[in-house]
């Protein structure tokens, strides 16, 4: 009878019926929605489209699991004219984090991992931390002091670790041969994240927020602590439980005709305007522009398909490094099912995939003041009262986005899901297609 018991213990726990646990489509949404000012979605990013701002677009909105709105319009392959599909493949960048993060927090709560021990009970590399004091960019030599703080998990869930890929960071990493985003080398996470503890941190840890690649630390814990490779690990905690077969660090070949092109919008001042990181970031996506091919006003030029890594890493190279960071790739439809489990409280698919009370710690803000008006959980945006008015959003709600053009929200108070996808960097057309989004959908709520 007790092993009876036990046995029955461990089987998972049902799933309450009452949060949505798939997501249904062709349903009648009236009651939330009205539809016709809801068709303003179509209208206005067709203009940008149209005008040559992107290339492509697509978007959903799911309100309490139905889908309300699914659409995708200008081309995955301008140069081919194929059209965008709704289950197309994006380049998710740093939408990559939140999957990877909730992941992570699995073994927090099964106690294999507290976010506040030291870094170095799993990489010894990072027992002395240094900080930054100068770089001489002609020779490539820094200085730098002994930390006075040592590192904690919670630094990198945090994004205080100090850790820094901007400017001089970018190109010490590049001297270190540690690879940070994407690589073609034949390099597995843990040895890249190993490398990583010779890299200069920008302040002392836990007293600023940087924005950084912490998660590919996070990731590296998971190899160590479970013995299995990052991808394998986030498909059978995250991906496989919520339904998620289009998502990868590597698109399989069979898939890869479904993956959008990669474009940039050339203008002449966009290299003058960005940062030395988001600098460096367009040479390596574009590849060299010539002074001719962008345009010389506020008039759209035609986008350019970008080269180089950021265009090809999802099916080329050694196929090795697996950036938590910024390396999944995935399709909208995908997402929506994860943001679906994530709004239910951990659920989706008949599985529990994260605890309710977990996520609720993850949605608190970690950092204080650190980052100003916009707190920060230990995957997306939080909200604080300070800046709700600038925005149209609920406060608690939950948000974040990729650098090649993806973004959504999570907003619990609507019970309301919203989906932006494009891959198209720089975007320096002088729109703001996540805010666009978010306008024509919240003004449609009734």
């Amino acid at each position: 009878m007790l092993a009876g018991l036990l046995i029955g213990c461990a089987k998972q726990t049902p799933v309450s019926p009452e949060k949505p646990q798939c997501l249904v489509y062709n349903a009648d949404c009236s009651d939330a929605f009205y539809m016709d000012r809801l068709a303003l979605v179509d209208s206005a990013f067709s203009h940008y489209i149209d005008k040559g701002y992107m290339p492509h677009f697509a978007g959903m909105v799911i309100h309490d699991g139905r889908v309300v709105y699914e659409k995708a319009m200008g081309y995955r392959d301008i140069e081919k004219q194929i059209p965008c599909q709704p289950d197309d493949i994006f380049r998710l960048a740093s939408q990559s984090k939140a999957i990877i993060t909730i992941a992570f927090m699995t073994l927090v709560e099964e106690g294999k991992v507290q976010l506040d021990e030291p870094i170095t009970k799993y990489f010894p590399e990072y027992a002395h931390p240094v900080i930054l004091d100068s770089y001489d960019a002609k020779t490539g030599t820094y200085t730098t002091h002994p930390a006075s703080k040592s590192l904690t998990i919670r630094h990198f869930i945090t994004h205080t670790s100090g850790l820094c890929i901007d400017g001089y960071f970018d190109k010490i990493a590049t001297q270190l041969d540690v690879p940070t985003h994407m690589s073609y080398d034949d390099i597995s996470l843990t040895e890249a994240v190993r490398r990583m503890a010779k890299m200069p941190l920008k302040h002392e840890p836990g007293e600023a927020f940087t924005y950084a690649c912490n998660t590919n630390v996070l990731g590296a814990l998971c190899e160590v602590i479970t013995g299995q490779d990052i991808y394998s690990f986030i498909k059978e905690r995250v991906l496989d439980p919520c339904d998620m077969h289009d998502t990868y660090f590597y698109v399989p070949e069979e898939k890869q005709d479904r993956l959008v092109t990669l474009y940039y919008y050339p203008r002449k001042t966009q290299k003058a305007n960005l940062g030395a990181t988001h600098a460096a970031t367009f040479s390596s996506a574009a590849g060299d522009v010539e002074a001719e091919d962008m345009a010389t006003d506020d008039t759209p030029a035609d986008l350019k398909r970008a080269e180089g890594i950021y265009q090809d890493f999802p099916y080329t190279g050694a196929k090795r490094f697996c950036s938590p960071s910024a390396g999944l790739c995935g399709s909208i439809q995908d997402y929506a099912k994860f943001c679906q489990m994530i709004l239910n409280g951990g659920t989706f698919n008949g599985h529990r995939v994260i605890g309710r009370k977990t996520l609720e710690m993850m949605q608190k803000n970690g950092v204080g003041k650190m980052r100003g008006e916009v707190g920060f959980g230990m995957a997306w945006d939080v909200f604080t009262p300070e800046y709700a008015h600038r925005t149209i959003i609920s406060e608690g709600s939950m948000r974040w986005g990729g650098m090649f053009g993806t973004d959504y929200i999570i907003d619990p108070s609507e019970k309301l899901i919203i989906l932006m996808y494009q891959n198209n960097m720089p975007n320096l057309s002088g729109y703001n297609a996540k805010t666009l989004m978010l306008n024509t959908v919240y003004q449609a709520l009734r």
